[in-house]
């Protein structure tokens, strides 16, 4: 359900807004390159089903799926590239410190749509190789500070062009792990939870989700074969348009062969043992990784102040959505 604050205006005319969403993908995707040492490459927009390469999201998800004639079997449209990517960077070779991004077009058919949710989903997928040493809370949290950094650096040269912009962000992040949310706000749903404390710190990176916490209940779904549960999390910041706490990213540090045998039997999803990806983690073949995805039309909705997903994006919406908008002045692309 959508709902859109009383008196939104955008600060940008529609040719605008289109001129500034192509500054900021070419800015951000700079920025992040130099600061996480990544290489842009080509990423598939259709991936084998038997490959065990998509990414089943929550696990309830239907990807959308389809026969190809030529080839004589079935492909689906990717959900993410959480696993494609590491494949790739051993296929293609790279060392500890170096990694890739590539844009990420999926589609997720069963997405609830509200201001910040489409069925048609863009990001900025990045992976990256690290050493065996590096997989500590210690180093999650310097690569969120460099990634804060280069959203923040975006916004700066965003509002040299368009200073009618009124966007701010927090630059000084508050690391919480899921826990210590359930503990300050036990009465509270995690949304709420998340609500009330990036309302307090504005930028904040909630660390540990996935597993269950003490109450039986994880703070939100993660599927458990990218992932290390212990070692991943969400970057929110405080979207004042909105008035709530906007996810911008979710990371982790990658499953270890280890922690993926336990998260497979807690998730009940050991049949996912003998896919040719699973396969090959689970006997230490591939490189150790940290990667995450940066949403594009979500990283542009927030830097431009708009109060709808799809007024940065063109997509698909009900009649209801297209309506209320109408209403209210909001024009959809």
């Amino acid at each position: 359900m959508i709902a859109i604050p009383a008196g939104y205006e955008s600060q940008l005319s529609l040719y605008d807004t289109q001129r500034a969403i192509e500054r900021i993908k070419h800015v951000f995707l700079a920025k992040l390159c130099a600061a996480l040492h990544l290489v842009r490459v080509t990423a598939p927009l259709v991936v084998d089903p038997t490959t065990g390469l998509n990414d089943n999201l929550n696990g309830v998800e239907r990807p959308v799926g389809f026969d190809v004639p030529a080839v004589g079997s079935d492909a689906e449209v990717v959900q993410s590239l959480a696993k494609w990517k590491r494949w790739a960077l051993k296929r293609y070779d790279f060392n500890v410190g170096k990694g890739v991004v590539c844009d990420m077009n999926a589609i997720r058919r069963d997405e609830e749509l509200d201001n910040l949710h489409s069925v048609y989903v863009d990001q900025w997928d990045w992976e990256k190789v690290i050493d065996e040493k590096q997989r500590t809370p210690e180093y999650l949290r310097e690569v969120v500070r460099r990634i804060v950094t280069a959203i923040c650096g975006t916004l700066d040269e965003l509002k040299w062009y368009y200073p009618q912009l009124g966007t701010e962000l927090e630059r000084d992040i508050t690391f919480v792990t899921a826990q210590e949310l359930e503990d300050l706000y036990p009465t509270l749903s995690p949304k709420e939870r998340e609500d009330r404390f990036v309302s307090v710190h504005h930028t904040t990176f909630i660390q540990g989700i996935g597993g269950a916490l003490r109450s039986g209940k994880p703070h939100d779904g993660r599927s458990p074969d990218y992932d290390d549960w212990s070692l991943n999390g969400d970057l929110l910041f405080w979207d004042d348009v909105l008035g709530c706490a906007f996810e911008a990213s979710s990371m982790g540090i990658r499953v270890s062969p280890e922690s993926l045998d336990r998260q497979l039997s807690i998730a009940g999803c050991d049949n996912r043992r003998e896919l040719p990806f699973h396969k090959a983690l689970l006997a230490g073949e591939l490189p150790s990784t940290i990667g995450g995805g940066i949403g594009q039309s979500r990283l542009c909705m927030l830097l431009l102040g708009k109060a709808h997903i799809g007024e940065v994006q063109a997509s698909v919406w009900d009649s209801q959505t297209v309506e209320l908008c109408r209403e209210a002045g909001v024009q959809l692309l």
